[in-house]
């Protein structure tokens, strides 16, 4: 072999060695990510009993609360007739009692944007996926909007429980009624709503479907498929099939309660739920700084296969998925604590299930640390598809509250069970749940399907929270005061609401940090339209503002508005004349931003001053004549406006453009790039010091007039002359002091407006003339940089280019000239601009600038100030910033806040209506034709007979809140009362069916009051045709119970009907009581 040979072996030896390593390194990559544990990060449920969180569900349990009560009265059953002792007797059970929720046919539609039609068509399973979705990203610190775009993937578990007629589709939700029931559309519409465009998945396998839905979530995050996943289940029973069917076998309990592995268990109680958990990988979650509560070691799935019965369960295939987990988690049977049951209280299954839990954690573990078994389903019953992911959510709480709750109903353990075959104990008591050295808490979560699918879940207690770091102590959130609290929601109600729920939050726990409230609140949640800031300096501050905006109410306390879409944003920075002293103190201290601005800008202007500017600067107590000295003020003016620039550049969006009124425009070429900060500093401090050595004593006057009216004035005066024009009747006159006095004197003799302005010198005038060489020679050469941001310049009335803004003439120009503050305004908003921020500091700009506008007739510019005379310099700020925010700008509130402990929060006051439809009532036009009646094609008509001898025709009808729900949104003094509009409607229908279209008078006389429970009959008579064709009409109703035959109607409205259209359309009269209502007479729906 040659050495080239050699080399080539060599060669390919070290290749394959490179190689051989990375596919070591890449197998236990993907070896440890399909073991990878998995974070539940967000938790959100409702269940029976008023459970609304899984706080709520937690006081249940371990209070010990039975959620089982009576059927609901709100679905259309005829509990009556379902009721009957006898479990062969068919269409009815033996049973009146259940687990229920009580709001199931309640939702927000408008805040998930979908039409009244489409909400009342979608099966409540949906609509409770949707809105517990939101709350549980909400529940995870998670803006739900930000997950937009994003590989989220939804698993959604759940069954058909009856909610739509698959015969007749009534025509109010046309259209929408086959994706309204469509399992597939629960999981893609919540992906829809939110954006997410990750796996989607609907899984049915009964009792067992969120346990299931959660497994393949764990494993799609773990495959890579998604990088966050909702994962969960729900149960709404919008019929009575589950009952009347598990009825015929016997498989119901009397009282509808389930008795878990007890002696005296009689079969289960069914129930409703949802739940919804947010999963993420564990490193994903560590990394995102996530809040965990708890995590999924490992999950299996399996078939009982050929068992003894379809849905008869199988121990050894229960033995079988319970090892799989197992193993799926690395843990041994020894290594859990308590498993949380799938617990029916059936005398079949329970038996057969705690012998498998017997059989595979009962084994081989020390009998002084047995296994512990209960079931969430004595508390709340079987809530069937949800079941799962609420023993899930149990066993979360369980954790953090270190107990493991008992088991209700539990006479004495079944004696159908050997219990002595294994270390495994029945909670009929709570048991403390103490620490095990060297491993956290662990639980088993089991959900078995009537179809056969059977699921397990190993549950492992979340690992220690990491510490916040002790910087937090020291960040800007710290030293805020006023403290914000935004708020925002879908519409003013809602916004109400949600200051309510916080409120009751808030109130509920006195050592409240509201700080960590604060950043939380900016930190996880949506940013709605509708905003609100609470401004507080405690929580007893806070919680008024609260009340107030709960109530409606004004306070100073509180900063409201309507996000728009604003378009470009300017800065704008004050001249001389804005109170500064006492401004940086309290900045200085709370804002390092601002601090490290002015120490960096007061060093520079240390070489060119006579004195320190810093310690002026920061004492808070300049005297009113140092305040006003010009080589003073201007420096000073310029540290605290590029230390306002910094700090409002910090916590909003870089503006648009730049606009300084006087010396402010140098603060404005300098935060552009124009000019670095040593030649602004020169610049700023040559120009104080110049203007100091002028000596005449000058004066200022603000004149209320347009520009052209005071020139006019101004040619008697040679020593006076235009200083600025800050609107289009909003004058500044400026020059030698006994001139500005005799020409105020002439003004306010016409019935000027004219105010002297507190300065002794007076800039932009003709006395400035003698400086001015002497000011271009000390100024000395302008470096240029590079603009970035363009600034509209008052001296030009335009943008000024980057040589411009370096020239020397154009600031020598610039102390002498007029300052066209109106004109840089206008051009600012032709350029697009609507947000005019006064950066201070004062608000002296803010003010000319609103009343400009005022003058102009401008309505949708945003005008705000960052500092205000008569607050605070945070506090001032802080509300600028809150202007901002409920205006619709971007505010970055994290930046404000710095980095805090997070605080669990209130979710979402979601505004829910009603929409639950009767799908029977959809059918009863059947039962008309079979009774040789017509149907009228009317929602408010059900049926028409004519008078064979008279002519006379009568449409008849049951109306009540049940069948005709819409009716309700028309509610005078709390009393449902039909309105005009219905009687229009009506007439005009009856009228094109008998060929009288139109109405030729209509009056009201007895208002129609629908009760809250049963219905009224309904007959509207239109009477035989006259000569001329018209008809008479005639509106009755009596009560729907009232059994007569004949009579006890009371006539409501009545008029006549004409076959031709008249000119002028008629409207009803009205009867003194109730008002004319404006709701239409159609159902929205």
């Amino acid at each position: 072999m040659t050495n080239d040979n050699d080399a080539d072996v060599l060669d390919y030896l070290k290749r394959t060695s490179i190689e051989l390593v990375e596919t070591r390194r890449r197998l236990r990559e993907l070896t440890e990510a399909a073991a990878e544990p998995v974070a539940v990060v967000g938790v959100a449920c409702r269940f029976p009993g008023g459970v609304a969180s899984p706080e709520a569900l937690w006081e249940l349990v371990q209070a010990g609360g039975d959620a089982v009560s009576d059927f609901p009265d709100d679905r259309n059953w005829d509990l009556e007739a379902l009721y009957d002792p006898d479990p062969d007797r068919p269409g009815t059970c033996y049973t009146r009692s259940g687990g229920f929720l009580r709001d199931a046919g309640d939702f927000d539609a408008e805040f998930f944007q979908i039409n009244p039609r489409e909400a009342l068509a979608a099966d409540p399973q949906q609509r409770l996926l949707l809105e517990t979705s939101w709350e549980s990203l909400e529940r995870a610190a998670i803006d739900p909007r930000s997950l937009r775009g994003s590989d989220t993937g939804v698993f959604a578990g759940l069954a058909y429980f009856g909610y739509g007629n698959h015969h007749v589709t009534p025509e109010a939700i046309s259209g929408y009624g086959q994706t309204g029931s469509l399992l597939s559309v629960a999981s893609g519409r919540v992906a829809y709503a939110l954006g997410l465009e990750g796996p989607a998945v609907s899984t049915d396998t009964a009792c067992s479907s969120s346990l299931v839905a959660v497994h393949q979530a764990v494993q799609s995050l773990r495959q890579g498929e998604c990088g966050l996943a909702l994962a969960g289940g729900v149960t709404v029973m919008a019929t009575t099939q589950v009952f009347r069917e598990m009825s015929r076998q016997r498989g119901l309990a009397a009282d509808g309660r389930c008795k878990a592995f007890a002696d005296a268990a009689d079969g289960a109680g069914f129930s409703e739920g949802v739940g919804v958990l947010v999963l993420e990988r564990l490193s994903d979650a560590r990394r995102n700084g996530r809040r965990i509560w708890a995590v999924i070691r490992g999950s299996a799935v399996n078939q009982d296969g050929a068992s003894n019965g379809l849905t008869a369960p199988n121990g050894p295939a229960q033995q079988r998925v319970i090892r799989a987990a197992l193993a799926n988690s690395r843990l041994r049977a020894s290594d859990v604590d308590v498993v949380e049951a799938h617990g029916t209280g059936t005398k079949l299954g329970d038996p057969i299930e705690a012998q498998a839990v017997l059989a595979t954690y009962g084994q081989e573990r020390d009998p002084d640390r047995p296994l512990w078994i209960g079931s969430l389903k004595s508390n709340i019953g079987h809530a069937q598809a949800a079941a799962g992911v609420g023993g899930i959510i149990k066993m979360i709480m369980a954790m953090r509250h270190r107990t493991m709750p008992k088991t209700l109903h539990v006479d004495r353990p079944s004696r159908h069970v050997d219990w002595s075959a294994g270390a495994v104990e029945l909670l009929t008591g709570a048991v403390q749940w103490p620490s095990t050295p060297g491993r956290p808490r662990r639980a088993g979560v089991s959900a078995f399907g009537a179809s056969g699918t059977n699921a397990h879940l190993i549950l492992e207690e979340a690992p220690p929270e990491e510490a916040v770091s002790d910087a937090a102590e020291h960040v800007p959130g710290a030293a805020l005061a006023p403290v914000p609290w935004v708020v925002s929601a879908r519409s003013a109600g809602a916004l109400r609401a949600q200051a309510a729920k916080l409120r009751e939050f808030a109130a509920a726990d006195a050592d409240l940090d509201v700080v960590d409230v604060g950043w939380s609140l900016v930190s996880g949640r949506a940013r709605f339209e509708h905003r609100a800031v609470v401004l507080g300096r405690g929580r007893d501050e806070l919680l008024s503002g609260l009340a107030a905006l709960g109530d409606g109410a004004e306070s100073a306390g509180v900063v409201r508005g309507v996000a728009g879409d604003l378009g470009g944003v300017v800065f704008m920075f004050p001249g001389q004349g804005s109170r500064w002293a006492g401004v940086a103190r309290q900045l200085y201290d709370a804002f390092p931003v601002f601090a490290r601005s002015l120490d960096e800008i007061c060093e520079r202007f240390d070489a060119l001053l006579p004195f320190a500017l810093k310690p002026v600067l920061l004492s808070g107590e300049t005297g009113e004549r140092r305040a006003d000295r010009t080589d003073i003020a201007q420096p000073a003016l310029f540290v605290l406006q590029v230390g306002l620039y910094r700090l409002m550049a910090r916590y909003c969006r870089q503006p648009d453009h730049l606009i300084g009124h006087s010396v402010g425009e140098i603060a404005a070429a300098h935060v552009s790039g124009a000019l670095d900060l040593d030649s602004a500093t020169r610049l700023v401090a040559a120009r104080g010091r110049v203007m100091q050595t002028v000596h005449e004593r000058g004066a200022m006057l603000a004149v209320r007039a347009s520009e052209d009216e005071v020139s006019a004035l101004l040619g008697r005066y040679d020593r006076v002359g235009v200083a600025a024009v800050n609107g289009p009747e909003s004058v500044v006159v400026s020059g030698i002091r006994d001139q500005v006095h005799e020409l105020r004197e002439r003004l306010v003799a016409d019935g000027r407006s004219a105010k002297l302005l507190e300065v002794d010198h007076a800039f932009h005038s003709p006395l400035m003339d003698p400086i001015l060489d002497e000011f271009a020679a000390s100024v000395g050469t302008l470096s240029a940089g590079e603009m970035s941001i363009p600034v509209v310049s008052s001296l030009l009335g335009r943008a000024a280019t980057l040589q411009e803004l370096t020239s020397v003439a154009h600031w020598v120009d610039h102390v002498r000239e007029p300052v066209r503050f109106f004109d840089a305004v206008e051009c600012a908003r032709a350029a697009g601009a609507d947000v005019f921020l006064d950066v201070g500091p004062g608000s002296t700009l803010a003010s000319i600038t609103k009343e400009a506008f005022a003058g102009e007739g401008v309505e949708d510019a945003v005008v705000l100030s960052s500092s205000r005379r008569d607050r605070g310099a945070v506090e001032a700020l802080v509300g600028c910033l809150a202007q901002l925010h409920v205006r619709g700008g971007e505010v970055d509130w994290d930046a404000l806040f710095g980095t805090r402990r997070r605080v669990d929060l209130p979710t979402y006051a979601f505004q829910r209506q009603r929409y639950w439809l009767d799908f029977l009532a959809g059918t009863a036009g059947a039962d008309v034709a079979s009774a040789g009646l017509s149907a009228p094609g009317h929602p408010l008509l059900g049926a028409v007979v004519d008078h064979p001898g008279t002519d006379e025709v009568v449409f008849t009808d049951r109306w009540s809140l049940r069948t005709h729900d819409w009716l309700a949104d028309h509610c005078v003094f709390g009393t449902v009362v039909v309105p005009a509009t219905a009687y229009l409607d009506l007439a005009l229908s009856v009228g094109d069916f008998v060929g009288c279209a139109a109405i030729e008078e209509l009056s009201l006389e007895v208002p129609l009051v629908l009760p809250r429970s049963g219905d009224v009959q309904v007959r509207i008579v239109v009477g035989a045709a006259h000569e001329t064709g018209h008809r008479t009409l005639d509106v009755y109703s009596r009560p729907g119970e009232d059994g007569r035959t004949v009579g006890g109607w009371t006539r409501h409205a009545t008029g006549s009907l004409s076959p031709s259209t008249p000119s002028t359309p008629s409207t009803p009269s009205t009867p003194s009581t109730p008002s004319t209502p404006s709701t239409p007479s159609t159902p929205s729906t």
